[in-house]
């Protein structure tokens, strides 16, 4: 690529997977905790086209893990910080934004601008993540989805998998039959292994113990990131193992 952004990456993977990934066209739904983190390492690796698809905003609750949330974001719209932050990373990158939160409808052709090359599932509700995959199934799209990363605190319990071959995580069941039904018996997933922690001493739940939230940590979103963007890369520059 000539292009010495780059150099550390080429020679591993080789001149001509950094022209593959500078030619492809990669799609991410959500830019949270796991979505900000896939995007940066997507960037970095030398992907040259990004579509960034997410209707939120950041709010404080964001800063303890997603990557765009700082006090002095509170408030702007998540794509557009990442597109931002891409073309301070590569500035020869093209990045298109969707500001709308992607939900079962009859109005999917406004997410697909393009014959995407992959796309990252990074939503965090279970309708739209069934409903995302079986689109990208009905258009030959390959896609990846992420599984749980809340109430969770090792990393190290990642694993990349078909998800009729997962366990333990919750939203992976719930998919597993809806996939079934529609006729779909193959997904590449990230999920992990770890029992989800029952959260009983949080302040917060205690004070607030009809809400539902789900608790967080730095170092287990990230990482789920990184491992779904690097599956995407691997697999585009033609040295997925």
């Amino acid at each position: 690529m000539n292009d010495k952004k780059f150099l550390r990456t080429e020679i591993l993977l080789s001149t001509a997977a950094m022209e593959r990934l500078n030619g492809a066209i990669v799609a991410v739904f959500g830019i949270g905790g796991v979505g900000s983190f896939a995007v940066e390492a997507l960037a970095r690796s030398g992907i040259g086209h990004l579509v960034l698809i997410d209707h939120d905003v950041v709010d404080e609750t964001n800063i303890n893990r997603q990557l765009h949330a700082t006090t002095k974001t509170i408030g702007q719209s998540k794509v557009e910080l990442m597109k931002s932050r891409i073309l301070e990373i590569n500035p020869a990158a093209i990045v298109e934004t969707i500001k709308e939160f992607y939900l079962p409808s009859d109005q999917s052709d406004k997410f697909f601008l393009h014959n995407y090359d992959y796309v990252i599932d990074a939503i965090d509700t279970i309708t739209a993540k069934i409903d995302l995959v079986l689109e990208c199934k009905r258009r030959g799209i390959k896609i990846i989805s992420s599984m749980g990363a809340g109430n969770k605190l090792d990393p190290t319990k990642f694993k990349v998998a078909n998800i009729f071959e997962t366990s333990v995580d919750p939203i992976a069941r719930v998919m597993r039959k809806k996939l079934k039904d529609n006729g779909i018996n193959n997904l590449k997933v990230v999920y992990s292994t770890e029992t989800p922690i029952k959260i009983l001493n949080s302040t917060f739940c205690i004070l607030n113990s009809e809400l539902k939230t789900i608790g967080s940590v730095s170092f287990v979103p990230s990482v789920a990131g990184l491992i779904l963007a690097g599956e995407v890369i691997k697999e585009i520059a033609g040295v997925n193992k």
